[in-house]
């Protein structure tokens, strides 16, 4: 999970270096991870019941071929998002993937609302 070191470390480099106002909603995009994807389509619908949209469920090509398979679930919010804010979504999102069983809650990229997904991890 990103520290809120990691966080306050994210928003500088934003403000250093994207042209976003951040006194404006972003895309947020939240990312799940899972060997099957059953649960993740589970947590998808109750995720958009809290107002979320659920982007994709895919599995990623994995550079090892003998790793076990994993299946990824990306959401997404127009948000606005401080450090505090921010580090205590990452920390909601990480309680919700402990307790739908999922794998794990593989941390957020984000970008201008309208826009393809800009990584900023």
């Amino acid at each position: 999970m990103m520290t809120k070191e990691d966080v306050s470390e994210l928003f500088a480099n934003i403000a250093e270096n994207a042209p976003w106002d951040l006194s404006q909603p972003l895309l947020w995009g939240y990312y799940f991870t899972n060997p099957t994807s059953e649960p993740l389509e589970q947590a998808a619908t109750v995720l958009a019941l809290q107002g979320y949209r659920p982007v994709e469920l895919y599995q990623p090509e994995l550079d090892d071929p003998a790793a076990p398979p994993v299946w990824v679930l990306h959401v997404e919010k127009a948000e606005v998002h401080g450090v505090d804010s921010l580090h205590a979504r990452n920390g909601e999102l990480m309680a919700f993937a402990q307790e739908n069983q999922l794998a794990s809650y593989d941390g957020m990229d984000v970008g201008p609302v309208g826009a393809p997904d800009v990584p900023q991890h």
